[in-house]
């Protein structure tokens, strides 16, 4: 019998893997800059984007979620994804769940999903 591989649950099979719409996650501009919503697996293998999930976005960090560990991961590796400083981006709402609400200053939304898909 052969093995056949499937794909992922949250992915169709012939998917785009840099496609990413605004519609599929929850990124809407606010005054000063934008907020994203985010779903979060802390203590992961790796820090990454992996795509929309349940209209958020995933995100995988290898911090810890204790003592603000994987907020600060969190908040840094989406810096790190729209090109701007640490201090620009915050966890607003959601620092002891895996959803997770993060303000991105001074970027609007379709220039924030733009850096994201690029980044992914």
């Amino acid at each position: 019998m052969a093995l056949t591989a499937h794909p992922g649950r949250n992915r169709p099979p012939h998917r785009d893997e840099k496609h990413m719409r605004a519609e599929e996650i929850d990124l809407v501009d606010v005054s000063g800059g934008c907020r994203l919503r985010v779903k979060v697996r802390p203590g992961a293998r790796a820090d990454a984007i992996l795509g929309p999930h349940g209209g958020a976005l995933k995100i995988t960090v290898v911090a810890p979620p204790e003592r603000g560990k994987a907020n600060n991961a969190v908040a840094s590796l989406i810096a790190g994804a729209v090109g701007l400083p640490r201090s620009k981006v915050a966890v607003t709402a959601g620092q002891a769940s895996t959803g997770k609400t993060i303000r991105i200053e001074g970027m609007r939304a379709h220039e924030a999903l733009a850096r994201l898909v690029a980044a992914r």
